[in-house]
């Protein structure tokens, strides 16, 4: 198999996707005093926000996973700030109206025999609606799933109002 200009192969980077994602970044830090705060406070001068948080609190170290209102220039700051740092893709999707709106959201991606490997509620949704951060195991059949089903699904785009 051959790769180069000539193949007629038309390639894509990881974020030259056609379907909506949110970027979140896992952030792995020392089970100490204070590891969250010096995090967190990377952000404190500028007008990035934190508009999710997650922590899976290990007995060594933590991995901290967030959303930041824009992530490119998050990105900047923890790579100068030599931050360890990793990135994946999640499903942002706005909480339907009703009682149970877990309830559907669930049955929904059971119906597409989707694995939700984890969620997380957002702060403050997009347009002020609250809003979910889940990581399936087939984003695209995710999205297509939510959308045909009549779900709201956010980008990042929509954070940074």
């Amino acid at each position: 198999m051959s790769s180069g200009e000539d193949t007629g192969t038309d390639y894509a980077t990881a974020r030259g996707r056609d379907w909506p994602s949110v970027r979140q970044f896992n952030v792995f830090l020392e089970n100490r005093v204070g590891a969250l705060l010096a995090v967190v406070r990377r952000f404190e001068t500028t007008d990035i926000r934190v508009v999710s948080i997650s922590i899976v609190d290990l007995a060594d170290c933590a991995i901290v996973r967030m959303v930041l209102s824009d992530p490119e220039r998050a990105k900047e700051i923890f790579e100068q700030a030599g931050v360890p740092v990793t990135e994946s893709d999640l499903l942002v999707v706005q909480l339907p109206e009703g009682t149970q709106p877990m309830v559907r959201i669930c049955k929904a991606l059971l119906a597409a025999e989707i694995n939700l490997d984890y969620a997380y509620p957002l702060m403050l949704g997009p347009q002020g609606r609250a809003a979910l951060a889940i990581h399936v195991d087939d984003h695209e059949t995710a999205v297509q799933t939510m959308t045909a089903q009549g779900f709201t699904v956010f980008t990042e785009n929509d954070l940074d109002e």
